[in-house]
């Protein structure tokens, strides 16, 4: 019984939630719901009970055809009108206020996704409800306040013509029993047998949406036409598809009786129950029980009463459907960020004199360790480079010194205080980055150098340059105001993957930061681009505080400090020279790539020649 209250109470807040927020959005469309499905039943009522009555009544007193038809012109009259305002409302003052809805509702979803830790995005129970709070939660806060109108206005609705039943003839009253069982006893239970099988059926939802939404991306199209994954999506799909229609059989051996039983008494007795009694008490007795004008009142409204007592049925179904997903959606936005985006804190000085970790170690919740006890220093106007094989922890460190994420130990301090007292927007404008996976968004060259910021032609131009890509942007028709990718564009313009990370390193450059972060830049580079890209940073990064993660050991031999890591741990540690003297991993890893480059570079020059 605990449980069974836990569920319709958990059903009804989620329900009041969803009204309470759509009234905070637009009272206007709450009020117009309520006022607009009012109408509806009212009317159904209306026509069914006293409209018919009246009709029926005038004829058998031979009232005046004149005073019928005037009545009936009034009455239609004022149906039209009616009418017009729930078409009025259906057509142009809902989808208006739907939009406005969805507009603040997604300004709410959008807001909370980018003031959450980025971990958030690699938690899997945290991405769903990010992805269900997204995913069409404005057309479902809608349906959830109709849904609250229909069961509401239905319920007087559905009253009123039970009352007008039971006035022509009490003993109804037995008959209407039957709906109240089937509504109230049957129905709940089908709605937690319901949501049971939706739940069971997320995880297969969730594969259906993933091969769906690769099926049209254009970053898989390459790899179906040249390779056989297609074959292992398809069979991902078929899976899922027979994993949900699985979830359906033995969810409709608990349902099928509760489900019969639902109808029979909701259905089957007040349509046939009260058509066979109204036929026998106006036919069989000596005295009839009732005239042939009310029998057909009755018949007709309890067509109306039936029809909407199921759709407050219906409703509550809907309801129940929807609860899930505003649950998910409450959870979201309740959610309380572990680096909020928006946290207050200290203003950093605009200059960074140190930066330090002091016996940093990070590991994700899973138990997973990235980094053990790292301590190292680099001062102002100082570069630091790391190196080592994938996973060794290497961007780790720059996601920590960025505060992407926090340390599970130690601490990262800047200007010797920890990073965690600093005004999150404040500290990371200390910094111009450029990632490996980077992305270059839809729009000009000039917004995807500057990204947001106010800059002249000349700051963007000069940061193409530097970056060395300059040319081919002059090259495109709008120069740095032509569009870049073909998202919202037809005629926009698709880079190759070393020209979208020479974009991201003019966006570094662009960016009047005292540090310049660059991880792995050049990776989608030939070795030679990729030594002339990795030169150009070193040049126009000299004198400025500097982090380069690079596998191309060759350009960094000016470094101020090389940090090798392997399996979390800092294993070696000094200048290029200190390590090669040193003969240990780093010499060895410098070795094999001066052999492969000096190969790759003696293969250029003869084809050259050639």
């Amino acid at each position: 019984m605990k449980h069974k209250k836990s569920f319709t109470g958990k059903i009804i807040r989620n329900n009041l939630y969803a009204m309470k927020e759509m009234m905070a959005i637009s009272k206007e469309r709450v009020v117009f719901s309520i006022i607009k499905r009012l109408i509806e039943y009212l009317l159904w009522v209306f026509y069914s009970a006293f409209f018919v009555r009246f009709i029926l009544e005038a004829l058998e007193q031979e009232k005046a055809l004149k005073e019928i038809l005037i009545a009936i012109a009034v009455i239609g009259g004022i149906s039209l009108v009616l009418e017009f305002f729930l078409y009025y409302c259906n057509n142009v003052l809902f989808p208006a206020w739907n939009v406005r809805i969805f507009h603040e509702l997604y300004k709410k979803v959008y807001k909370k996704a980018e003031n959450v830790e980025i971990g958030c995005y690699e938690n899997r129970e945290f991405y769903d409800k990010f992805s269900t709070a997204i995913d069409d939660m404005g057309n479902k806060l809608c349906q959830c306040v109709d849904n609250m109108s229909t069961v509401f206005c239905g319920t007087i609705g559905g009253v009123l013509a039970c009352y007008t039943m039971v006035e022509i003839d009490p003993w109804t009253v037995v008959f209407l029993v039957a709906p109240l069982l089937g509504n109230f006893l049957f129905a709940p239970k089908m709605n937690k047998i319901f949501y049971d099988r939706y739940q069971d059926g997320v995880p297969y939802d969730r594969k259906l949406a993933y091969v769906n939404r690769v099926m049209y991306l254009k970053e898989y199209a390459k790899e179906f036409r040249l390779s056989k994954v297609f074959r292992v999506v398809q069979e991902q799909y078929s899976e899922a598809i027979e994993g949900k229609s699985g979830i359906w059989r033995p969810y409709f051996k608990r349902a099928f009786l509760l489900g019969m039983l639902q109808y029979f008494f909701s259905y089957i007795v007040i349509f046939e129950g009260i058509l066979l009694y109204g036929a026998y008490q106006a036919l069989v007795p000596e005295a009839p029980g009732i005239t042939f004008s009310q029998m057909a009142v009755l018949t007709s409204v309890m067509v109306t009463a039936s029809w909407v007592w199921v759709q407050v049925i219906n409703a509550v179904n809907r309801g129940t459907e929807n609860s899930m997903l505003v649950e998910n959606f409450r959870n979201f936005l309740a959610y309380e960020e572990q680096i909020p985006e928006d946290g207050a804190g200290d203003l950093p000085d605009s200059e960074i004199k140190s930066i330090e970790f002091s016996h940093v170690s990070f590991g994700y919740p899973n138990g997973k360790q990235i980094l053990s006890d790292v301590s190292f220093t680099i001062e102002a106007g100082k570069n630091l480079v790391l190196v080592g094989h994938n996973g060794a922890g290497k961007s780790t460190i720059i996601k920590l010194l960025l505060r992407l994420y926090d340390p599970t130990e130690g601490v990262v301090k800047v200007n010797g205080r920890d990073i965690r007292e600093y005004q999150l927007s404040a500290y990371r404008n200390l910094f111009a980055c450029a990632f490996q996976d980077g992305v270059v968004f839809p729009g000009t060259v000039r917004y995807n150098v500057l990204m947001g910021r106010e800059g002249t032609d000349e700051e963007v131009i000069t940061a193409l340059q530097k970056a060395g890509v300059y040319e081919k942007m002059e090259s495109l028709p709008l120069g740095i105001d032509s569009q870049l990718t073909k998202e919202f564009d037809e005629n926009g313009t698709l880079l190759s993957g070393g020209e979208c990370q020479k974009v991201l390193v003019a966006r570094a450059f662009a960016k009047p930061a005292p540090v310049a972060v660059f991880d792995e830049p050049s990776s989608a580079l030939d070795p030679i681009a990729e030594h002339e890209l990795l030169s150009g940073i070193l040049k126009e990064t000299d004198g400025k505080t500097r982090i380069l993660i690079s596998h191309r050991l060759s350009c960094v031999k000016e470094a101020d400090h090389l940090i090798m890591l392997e399996n979390g741990r800092i294993v070696e540690e000094g200048t290029h020279q200190m390590l090669l003297k040193k003969q240990g991993k780093y010499a060895e890893l410098y070795k094999v790539q001066e052999q492969n480059y000096c190969a790759f570079h003696a293969e250029e020059v003869m084809s050259n020649e050639y």
